[in-house]
């Protein structure tokens, strides 16, 4: 048996103990700092797939800390990257917006991002995603723009700004992942999921700056998370609009005692409080405190609470379940 069967054979394994979706998925390259792969680099690994390819491209990514700025073009879909352990599997830049290019511009929220995701259907499994730049502003770890993005048990790591589900049409589902920031670090215009998360609040700050449009019917919907941290008591908003009609759910969530007695914040525009839809269901914790939220906010029914169904946020697309390039 050569290596690299040995290590497929291995991480399936693996991969199956966990329970994971993949446990059936082959690798079509590995990457290894070590050099016993097929690309040293994670973006080698990218560039070698087929443009415009109708079938999944399954990346193997050995442990290791890859130092990269990664692009995932719009030319290459249904594109998996499977890490070997997440604690270990870790895909890092430390760029920020205040910082400068080479021609001594500023890059900018969307400049700082280590990862850009355009491709659509876009997979990643056990990987850690970090912006290391540090508290200096706002400094991205991921930017995703591709539709049908599928994040299981993957870390993403950072301060300000640290995950940016950016596409206005891009339909993102975050499953038992690891999220932590300090100020509106989930932020952005996608219809995004995330459920059986840990969202970790480093200090006192927002967690989400949502900026959904006005014909999108969800924006960010938390299920059954946990938000915690090392922020102090009292001092975190569960979220705030970037635009007027921002929309976030906390549905069925574990909330700490960080999150402020009044759940959310208008970012000082009085008009948002008309148009932002806030809400939130049976949210259990220290931090669930429904009859001190702000009146603009909504407590849900049960009836209301069906609507938030993944057929109904998605509408239609099932997370793990194969596309069919050719209707797309």
């Amino acid at each position: 048996m050569n290596w690299k069967n040995a290590i497929r054979l291995l991480v399936l394994a693996i991969i199956w103990q966990a329970g994971s979706a993949f446990a059936a998925t082959d690798f079509d390259l590995v990457v290894s700092k070590d050099g016993d792969g097929d690309f040293t680099t994670v973006q080698e690994a990218i560039d070698a797939v087929p443009d415009f390819r109708k079938n999944t491209t399954t990346i193997f990514i050995k442990n290791g800390v890859y130092k990269e700025k990664l692009i995932l073009p719009a030319s290459k879909n249904q594109v998996t990257f499977i890490g070997e352990s997440v604690e270990n599997t870790i895909i890092t830049n430390d760029d920020y917006a205040s910082k400068l290019n080479r021609f001594g511009e500023e890059m900018g929220t969307t400049g700082s991002s280590g990862f850009f995701v355009f491709g659509h259907d876009f997979t990643a499994e056990n990987i850690t995603f970090e912006n290391s730049a540090g508290p200096v502003g706002q400094a991205v770890a991921v930017r995703v723009d591709g539709d049908r993005a599928f994040f299981s048990n993957c870390r993403f790591l950072g301060f300000q700004d640290t995950l940016y589900p950016h596409g206005e049409n891009s339909r993102q589902y975050y499953k038992n992942c690891y999220i932590e920031g300090t100020v509106d670090f989930i932020f952005g215009w996608s219809t995004a999921v995330f459920e059986d998360c840990e969202i970790f609040c480093k200090s006192a700050g927002y967690v989400t700056a949502a900026s959904t449009l006005e014909a999108t019917p969800f924006g960010f919907v938390f299920f059954r998370c946990k938000v915690t941290g090392s922020a102090p008591a009292r001092s975190v908003y569960l979220g705030r609009p970037w635009r007027p009609f921002a929309k976030t759910a906390f549905i069925e969530c574990e909330l700490g005692d960080i999150i402020k007695e009044e759940g959310w914040h208008n970012w000082g525009k009085e008009d948002a409080e008309k148009t932002a839809t806030y809400v939130e269901y049976k949210n259990a914790g220290a931090g669930a405190t429904p009859e001190k939220r702000v009146p603009w906010s909504l407590q849900v029914t049960k009836k209301e609470r069906a609507n938030y169904s993944l057929e109904n946020i998605f509408d239609g697309w099932i997370p793990g379940e194969p596309v069919n390039i050719e209707s797309k």
